[in-house]
């Protein structure tokens, strides 16, 4: 069998789209049954589209992903996969925003050597950036609390007739979410205001 070219591609949440890493994929020539789609965080290596990939690469074959922070969150996991990829199914590997990154060419030792240094560099740098913006909005948290500011999204008026509904779901004439319909809440807000 010759040697295929697949690409990944990770969103964060269901919310978040994946049109640009997809339009990416395609300009690199990935052919669209060889394009695996996780929409789940980067924290563990436990999605089901890039474990199915796992499975399919083969020596010789080459993965395409955007940007290196579509392989994994954290330092150790990002290398940790690099290593299974390029040493031990021996596939290469092309970062389309991080050229330097590219093993698929000069797979000689000293092109290797270059990409896992740039790497391991590149690595460090994002997790000591993700450090940082947390130490950040944990100052940041402490602060707003030291001067009292609100934490949190403000909380919703309740509607004038919230009361009358309230007592009808008090007497069980209608349930919690039938309530929050006729609000126009959430059920959780709706239970949230029940509670005060």
């Amino acid at each position: 069998m010759s040697a295929q070219l697949y690409g990944y591609i990770r969103v964060s949440t269901q919310d978040q789209h994946e049109a640009r890493q997809l339009d990416a994929m395609r300009a690199f020539g990935v052919p669209p049954e060889n394009l695996f789609l996780d929409k789940h965080s980067g924290k563990d290596f436990l999605r089901p589209a890039y474990r199915r990939l796992m499975d399919r690469l083969r020596p010789g074959d080459t993965l395409v992903i955007k940007s290196i922070d579509r392989l994994g969150r954290s330092y150790e996991d990002i290398l940790a996969q690099w290593r299974t990829i390029t040493r031990d199914k021996k596939s290469a590997i092309v970062v389309l925003d991080m050229p330097l990154l590219n093993t698929a060419q000069g797979r000689d030792l000293t092109g290797t050597l270059i990409a896992d240094i740039v790497l391991q560099l590149l690595s460090y740098v994002a997790e000591t950036e993700r450090r940082f913006i947390r130490q950040r909005q944990a100052e940041g948290i402490a602060a707003a609390r030291r001067r009292g500011d609100p934490l949190g999204r403000p909380a919703l008026p309740r509607p004038a007739h919230a009361d009358e509904v309230l007592t009808r779901w008090r007497r069980r004439e209608i349930s919690s979410r039938a309530a929050a319909a006729l609000l126009g809440v959430s059920q959780s807000t709706f239970l949230k205001w029940s509670r005060s």
